[in-house]
């Protein structure tokens, strides 16, 4: 066997186990089969397997290229497999590198909304509510997010109460709480692929002639958000004052 078809279906094959490896993770933990940790190895193993299957696969078309040989594109496939597997990891941690190790983010770092429902829906497996980790959160959150706080609008309270419903509802998030009289929404945003859960509180009330808007967006599981909890809490209070 020549050494560019040797590669070739090395690459096929490892492609092959990497995305088995991947599926595995996630379905594993989908239903509740492995824990956070395990399933986010099970991913990183995935990627790391995607990426040597690309790299056997690219010197095989390298060879094959030089060669001369026809039938080129077919010893794409392990590669551009391999490289579908490792994206998503690698991209999120790209995105992770740039953001403060935190995952608990509030537009008011003084008296942050509180939880009373979701609270009781959390275990001890997951992310404590106490804002204590790391010592310095506030801090930290202040540096990568100087910009982050609440909005006021010029609107009803009770109107924008409602809108905010509607918005909450419009993104597909899991509604735990809706206590009008004091001005709260509690609900659930669950990831499409991995079904990782984060849990947000809106609060809104009357200030200065104005209702204003506070949120705050707590990780379940993990001590990284990778910056998604803040561009939730933006992207949200942006619809909401528009």
């Amino acid at each position: 066997m020549n050494k560019q078809l040797f590669l070739t279906r090395w690459s096929l094959k490892l492609a092959q186990v990497a995305a088995l490896i991947a599926v595995l993770a996630v379905i594993s933990y989908r239903f509740a089969l492995v824990d956070f940790q395990p399933a986010l190895l099970g991913l990183v193993a995935g990627a790391i397997t995607g990426l040597l299957a690309m790299l056997l696969g690219l010197v095989g078309t390298i060879i094959a290229i030089k060669a001369g040989k026809p039938g080129i594109t077919a010893t794409l496939s392990g590669p551009s497999l391999g490289l579908l597997v490792a994206i998503p990891v690698i991209f999120a941690a790209l995105a992770g590198a740039g953001v403060p190790r935190i995952y608990d983010i509030t537009t008011d770092l003084l008296n942050p909304p509180q939880f009373p429902v979701i609270e009781g829906l959390r275990t001890s497996a997951h992310n404590p509510l106490d804002r204590q980790m790391p010592e310095d959160l506030a801090d930290l959150q202040k540096a990568g997010y100087p910009n982050l706080g609440p909005i006021r609008i010029n609107r009803l309270v009770s109107q924008v109460f409602n809108d905010a419903l509607v918005l909450v509802e419009k993104r597909g998030w899991e509604v735990a709480s809706v206590a009008a009289e004091e001005g709260r929404i509690e609900a659930t945003d669950t990831t499409r692929i991995m079904g990782f859960k984060d849990d947000v509180v809106i609060r809104i009330r009357a200030q200065a002639g104005q209702t204003q808007v506070d949120m705050r967006s707590v990780s379940r599981v993990g001590q990284s958000d990778l910056g998604v909890n803040a561009a939730r809490i933006q992207r949200f209070l942006e619809d909401l004052g528009d």
